[in-house]
């Protein structure tokens, strides 16, 4: 039996409902925002962390499902808090999924980010259709964690493949 465009939203809506989001950014304005945002999109559980260390001990305290982490911070970047997240013999959840959420779109930031496992990339300011297909994209098209050398995180998709903008607005009449 084939699901109506209001069944999918309603499961796609109670996943939402149900996500525990962390937001790792250092400027308390940008997480009012991002929670914000977050809310508009029906998740209800979101936690916040003002650096890289205190987001990191708030994943081992609260195991959240997806991790929103700003690039730019003072002290450990979010560079930092990917290879010490994505460091399976020293941290205990390597596999959280993980959006960058930053005002740095040069492609060498995107790179690099990819390289150290980054699930996903968005850029400041963002749109809520924009954070909810990216959030959407983790929840229903997971990528399986891989080990290649030094690189620990998702699996590369398949480029020609990813629109995760589609049909979104239809789906929850945003935007």
């Amino acid at each position: 039996m084939e699901q109506t465009a209001s069944q999918i939203a309603a499961q796609i809506a109670a996943r939402l409902e149900a996500l525990r989001v962390l937001i790792v950014d250092d400027e308390p304005a940008m997480r009012k925002v991002t929670r914000l945002l977050l809310q508009a999109i029906g998740i209800k559980t979101i936690s916040e962390a003002g650096d890289c260390g205190s987001g990191l001990a708030a994943i081992c305290t609260g195991a959240p499902d997806i991790v929103i982490l700003d690039w730019q911070m003072p002290g450990a970047s979010g560079a930092e808090f990917m290879r010490q997240l994505r460091s399976p013999r020293d941290f205990p959840y390597p596999d959280v999924p993980v959006i960058i959420l930053t005002g740095h779109g040069e492609r060498s930031r995107v790179v690099e980010a990819v390289r150290l496992g980054v699930n996903e990339f968005l850029l400041k300011p963002v749109s809520t259709n924009a954070l909810l297909a990216r959030i959407i994209a983790i929840l229903t098209k997971p990528r399986r964690i891989v080990q290649k050398g030094d690189y620990y995180g998702s699996e590369p998709r398949p480029l020609s493949s990813y629109k995760p903008e589609a049909d979104l607005g239809e789906i929850f009449m945003i935007g």
